[in-house]
């Protein structure tokens, strides 16, 4: 059962994460499709709009996964998560052009973009709700770094699709089946992943919780269950969903400026050849999945606050010299500062997936988790491909996306210093 949910886990999130890397390494091909202008720097900046709008639904989706993951149980929400994200990826591929209906299509691009964010809102926390209830205490962290492992194959996926794709295909042909390559896969995906969820049992400790709410008062079927498992996290767990929140600013905007936006950095604003960025982020990627690992197991023996702590303080030193560096375009340094700042990822991304769960107690784990990872990657991870291209626009500076990591660092160091550490906690009893 373990490696069912395992298995169902790391497939949901390589679907989402693929479909979501696709769109950026695909941005400037995109930009062509649905927003022709003579302006090649308002292009993109709409293409990372619809990315950026595409994540106004995270929140309210957040909200719907997590009181129904918490009130009828984590493998039903998932369930129905896949099928949802799937299903608009699919469509994204099937979209016409600008040139063939005008105004509807990126109309129709934002509106599946939105739907994907919604069902996707439920993906990354449920899976690792889901596992980190099924993990040994002991191994949660490592356990729970198969969720961001996930992702980051996904975005390997993405990436080494897009260095094959660019470098085999004409311009024209990119522009008129290409793009829709990555979309159209996740289709027969989502269903084979829907089908392992339905054949799996849901959680332990949930079904234990529900077992224990109904001895306490046979025949009520709700006794003691929250109506509202927001109503409740807010009212009784405030301070757990704000530092929770602070600690999510920088997995957000650290992972989708280093992971995703970067590749596109360096070919519009550096001028680097378009293959050796890809190049370069397919390195990291496969880098960042072998640590990502490394820092789960760290996080067990030494504890997740520790481990999160010293990559709030990396990223504060490192980030404006790792810029400059990336600004010479030179391919070695760029590999170099890029490897360091993967790295450094790492240690945020391979602990918070299990952070998160251990914060929360099991009635409101999902609603806690889903919520404030949605509300942060909302406002500051769909944002931060735009942010970064706004802030050099406007102040004709390449290193200016670095002092807003730096800020954003500075924010997540404050919270996790203000948080307790609940590594080892069972979590039946939190």
């Amino acid at each position: 059962m373990v490696r069912k949910v395992a298995l169902s886990s790391f497939l949901g999130n390589f679907i989402e994460w693929f479909d979501y890397a696709s769109y950026s390494y695909f941005a400037t091909v995109i930009a062509g499709v649905f927003f022709p202008s003579a302006d090649r720097t308002v292009a993109l900046m709409q293409t990372f709009g619809v990315f950026a709008l595409s994540f106004v639904l995270r929140p309210v989706g957040a909200l719907f996964w997590g009181h129904f993951g918490d009130r009828f149980g984590r493998k039903r929400a998932l369930s129905l998560s896949i099928l949802l994200m799937s299903g608009a990826s699919f469509l994204i591929g099937c979209l016409p052009s600008y040139a063939l209906i005008g105004l509807v299509a990126p109309l129709l691009l934002l509106a599946l973009r939105m739907v994907q964010g919604f069902s996707a809102s439920g993906e990354y926390a449920g899976a690792a709700t889901f596992l980190g209830e099924y993990a040994p205490v002991k191994r949660r962290g490592i356990y729970c770094s198969l969720i961001p492992a996930s992702t980051a194959i996904g975005l390997l996926a993405g990436s080494t699709l897009a260095m094959v794709m660019t470098s085999h295909l004409s311009a024209a042909a990119m522009g008129g089946w290409g793009w829709r390559v990555p979309f159209l896969l996740a289709g027969p995906l989502g269903l084979i992943v829907h089908y392992i969820r339905n054949n799996v049992a849901d959680s332990p400790i949930y079904e234990q919780m529900n077992a224990e709410l109904e001895r306490k008062q046979e025949g009520a079927h709700d006794a003691g269950r929250p109506v509202s498992p927001l109503r409740t996290l807010f009212r009784h767990h405030f301070k757990q969903v704000l530092l929770s929140f602070g600690a999510c600013m920088l997995n957000a905007v650290g992972f989708y400026t280093v992971l995703t936006y970067l590749p596109t950095y360096l070919s519009e604003t550096v001028g680097m050849a378009a293959s050796e960025s890809s190049l370069v982020t397919t390195i990291c990627l496969v880098l960042y999945i072998g640590l990502v690992f490394a820092m789960g197991h760290i996080s067990d023996r030494f504890g997740r606050k520790k481990v999160l702590i010293g990559a709030c303080v990396a990223f504060i030193v490192l980030t404006v010299p790792a810029f400059m560096i990336l600004e010479t375009g030179a391919f070695w340094p760029v590999l170099l500062v890029e490897l360091a700042l993967c790295a450094t990822l790492t240690a945020n991304d391979g602990t918070l997936s299990s952070y998160l769960t251990e914060t929360f107690p099991t009635s409101v784990r999902f609603t806690g988790f889903a919520f404030s990872f949605n509300l942060a990657n909302a406002i500051f991870g769909g944002t931060a491909p735009f942010i970064a291209t706004w802030l050099i626009w406007a102040t004709g500076s390449p290193i200016a996306p670095a002092w807003y990591m730096v800020a954003i660092a500075a924010v997540a160091l404050v919270a996790m210093c203000l948080s307790h550490e609940n590594t080892e906690k069972d979590l039946g009893t939190i």
